[in-house]
């Protein structure tokens, strides 16, 4: 019987081309189930076959449990049973006692066929996995096997599928059994049912870097390293390159003589336009290059808020924003900056109703005229809180303000919060001042729309408050999130 054993796994093993050790550890296994059924209990048992003899031993085996846990006395002892004949012995260990092995007659031949049959499935497809895995990121050439409406199977070679989900194909594309289609591997995950699963894709930004690594040698070579990608799949894209060599353009390389190979990867994706644009350090800079083909004339960095304010020519903003605001929405997700563009007019005016506020804010509060509340604002100072409180050097750049006219300013800034918080507190308002952003006026509207405390500041929406008191999106985010710091996570920030 040994003999017969050590033939199974060869035969097997090169036949499917599976390590022997798996081959037996499946015998093992089917020789296990086969004893198991010789008894009424459900037993554990561990067969152990000699890889060179094929002979066999089988072993029954008992967990070691605590003296009051027994549940199942067919799998289980206690610790004080199982130390009697080994001392020494520890919970979770397992004891285990030979008893006579099965031939192979039917039944176990049968139970082996069924066990190994499976097990061999199992191995081979792990094998297959495992090739696969070295794929991974990388696109390849896949054949159509089989489409529903929810996805696509494709064959990969040497027995390897792989699934496309409907969302991972470029919209309107269609493909017909028996089509070579370009896709990339993109990862493989487990399922509890149905094992691990090859999925591929289309639609990741990752198979436009793929397409350009293979149309273009030199990022292949690793000379243009691709930045960022941002793509509206089957419509238009935005790539960022920079060159590790300062004699090579990289856009120019990427695009190619007459754009030949920009159009290469372009008719791949079922006509999507792609904009190559260079990367810079200078985010400035960058942003201007992402807004290509408009053509930016001011920008404002707001890294509080992770923001960018970007104007443009008057007759460049449709441009700027794209149709349904693609373009803006493509060079955000380049740069991972969220951007509003407005026209420069339209900048011009916001900045000049901002500019206005705060002069007037300062002429109310601290009794100066207008002329020196706009040096004031002109010096960057826009709450008085900023006036009451930062160092008096920070007023050396306004022209005749000594440091005795500083400090008396100082004086008067926080004199004036103190009857800011009196009126608040008469008011009711009081809570809502306190954020950063909100002023006497917009806590007075956002009370006479039944916000009354900082919970039912931080439990608006920014659609919610944008209009409210002239609040823009951005600062209607803000100044809730301002209060939510203050309320919800106000124990982390202790932290």
């Amino acid at each position: 019987m040994g003999k017969e054993i050590i033939a199974i796994a060869e035969a097997l093993s090169n036949e499917r081309g599976i390590p022997r050790e798996r081959i037996f550890e499946a015998l093992e296994l089917a020789l296990a189930t086969a004893t198991k059924k010789k008894y009424t209990n459900e037993i554990d048992v561990r067969v152990d076959i000699d890889r060179k003899e094929g002979s066999y031993l089988t072993y029954r085996r008992w967990t070691v449990v605590p003296d009051d846990a027994l549940e199942n006395g067919a799998t289980e002892i206690t610790l004080s049973a199982a130390e009697y004949e080994h001392p020494g012995i520890t919970v979770g260990e397992v004891v285990e006692e030979e008893i006579e092995s099965v031939g192979f007659d039917r039944i176990t031949i049968q139970t082996a066929k069924q066990v190994l049959s499976q097990k061999v499935k199992d191995a081979e497809r792990e094998q297959i996995i495992a090739e696969q895995r070295e794929n991974l990121g990388q696109v390849i050439t896949a054949v159509v096997r089989k489409q529903t409406h929810d996805q696509m199977i494709l064959s990969l070679g040497n027995n390897a599928e792989a699934i496309m989900h409907r969302e991972q194909l470029i919209p309107h594309e269609a493909f017909g059994r028996g089509d070579h289609v370009r896709v990339l591997l993109e990862a493989i995950r487990e399922d509890p049912s149905k094992g691990p699963q090859i999925i591929c894709s289309r639609t990741s930004p990752d198979f436009i870097r793929g397409l350009f690594r293979i149309e273009v040698p030199e990022i292949g070579e690793d000379v243009i390293e691709i930045m960022d990608v941002a793509r509206d799949p089957g419509s238009r894209a935005k790539i960022s390159v920079r060159s590790k060599d300062h004699r090579i353009d990289p856009r120019g390389a990427c695009i190619g003589m007459r754009g030949a190979r920009v159009t290469a990867v372009s008719n791949e994706l079922s006509g999507e336009k792609i904009d190559v644009v260079l990367w810079d350090e200078n985010l400035a800079q960058y942003v201007t290059n992402a807004m290509e083909p408009a053509s930016v004339s001011r920008i404002i960095i707001n890294e509080d808020s992770h923001s960018i304010d970007v104007a443009v020519p008057d007759d460049n903003l449709a441009l700027a924003i794209g149709r349904n605001g693609q373009n803006v929405r493509l060079a955000s997700q380049l740069l991972g900056w969220t951007l509003r563009v407005t026209s420069e007019t339209e900048m011009d005016h916001d900045q000049q109703a901002e500019a206005e506020r705060v002069v007037q804010l300062f002429v109310n509060e601290l009794g100066v005229d207008e002329e020196f509340a706009g040096a004031l604002a002109d010096a960057g100072f826009t709450r008085i809180e900023e006036i009451a409180y930062v160092p008096l050097s920070e007023f050396s750049a306004i022209d005749g303000l000594d440091e005795e006219l500083a400090q008396q300013l100082q004086d008067n800034a926080r004199e004036a919060l103190g009857r800011i918080k009196e009126r608040a507190a008469k008011e009711g308002i009081s809570e809502l001042v306190s954020i950063e952003g909100v002023s006497e006026d917009l806590a007075r509207e956002l009370v006479g729309r039944g916000i009354k405390s900082l919970e039912d500041l931080a439990e608006c929406a920014t659609d919610e408050l944008e209009g409210v008191g002239g609040l823009d999106a951005e600062r209607a985010g803000a100044v809730i999130m301002a209060a939510r710091n203050a309320t919800w996570f106000k124990d982390e920030q202790a932290k």
